[in-house]
């Protein structure tokens, strides 16, 4: 083989060569750009669950504390107690406001039968004093009628006292009932599952009714929220399979879109006095694209892996073959 010919056949390779790289590059930027801009792939990622925050129904002293920082708790376990003195106080005031008001409503019953059966007796008498009106003074007749109208009226009184005493019951029966939940409420208990967060309830602290103490994470509503830009919305729906990967670990998980947010905030738009629309002007000329919250259900995590709310991850959504 002449030199020339070998010189020949070295270019032809070197220009494969080349091009074969040119087109492996070309193919290679337009794969990554197109992952970058297209596939629904974010490093923008959290773990999230709902945080309960604790509040007592009653104020009170703190008498004990049974949990303490990031101590897993289950649904109904008592976090801490109230003194109940004066709710037990409470408890024994209404016990007896109860009974004196059955005694009051056994009584005004007893006073309404010696009514009801001296009125029977009234009726009677009037009825054979009618028959015998011909027989009988009429001073006699109109005393006889007279005291079956007055006992009529006393028997209604009667009968409007029960009413009353009943009435007065049913309110001290309500009012038992209140200072027993009262009592009830000094023991605050879990209302779901979880952990406990950071919090500075001590033994001693007074609480009042209605202002939260502490926070509990619920483990049950552990979820990923991933912030997709809106430009890769079209590529998103709800069931697509999705691998998550926490920072500082290569453990990936498993989930599934479940949610996507129907609607963000609007920075460039504030109230008005007038309730217009008031809109700030822009003058950018780089549009970033809004970040859409797209919510994902953990399938399955190593067990090994600390799901904290609030842990960073990269989230990246499977393609349907048909996109």
């Amino acid at each position: 083989m002449s030199p020339s010919s070998t010189e020949r056949r070295r270019k032809v390779i070197s220009t494969a060569i080349t091009g074969s790289l040119v087109l492996v590059s070309i193919w290679a930027g337009i794969s990554l750009f197109r992952y970058y801009q297209d596939d629904p792939w974010t490093r923008d990622g959290r773990i999230r669950a709902d945080i309960v925050q604790i509040a007592p129904d009653v104020g009170g002293l703190v008498t004990k504390v049974y949990f303490d920082h990031d101590d897993p708790v289950k649904r109904g376990d008592i976090l801490f107690e109230i003194d109940p003195a004066r709710y037990t106080l409470a408890v024994t005031e209404a016990k007896v406001a109860v009974r004196q008001v059955e005694a009051d409503l056994n009584a005004a019953h007893s006073a309404a039968q010696s009514v009801e059966a001296s009125l029977a007796e009234a009726r009677r008498e009037e009825k054979r004093d009618t028959s015998l009106s011909d027989l009988l003074p009429s001073e006699t007749t109109e005393q006889t009628q007279t005291r079956a109208r007055e006992l009529t009226a006393r028997a209604a009184q009667a009968r409007a006292a029960i009413a009353q005493a009943a009435a007065r019951l049913a309110a001290a029966r309500n009012a038992l009932d209140l200072a027993e939940l009262n009592l009830k409420r000094t023991r605050v208990v879990a209302p779901v599952s979880g952990y406990m967060s950071d919090f500075a309830l001590r033994v001693g602290n007074y609480v009042r009714a209605g202002d939260p103490v502490l926070a509990l994470v619920d483990t049950s509503t552990l979820r990923v929220e991933g912030y997709f830009e809106e430009t890769k919305l079209s590529h998103i729906h709800r069931g697509q399979k999705a691998l998550i990967r926490p920072m500082g670990t290569d453990k990936p998980m498993h989930g599934h879109v479940f949610s996507i947010a129907a609607g963000i905030k609007d920075h460039d738009r504030t109230d008005s006095e007038d309730l217009l629309p008031a809109i700030n002007p822009s003058f950018s000329w780089v549009r970033l694209p809004q970040r859409i919250p797209v919510r994902i259900h953990i399938d399955d995590a190593p067990k090994d892996l600390a799901l904290i709310s609030g842990r960073t991850v990269s989230v990246s959504l499977e393609l349907d073959d048909k996109q």
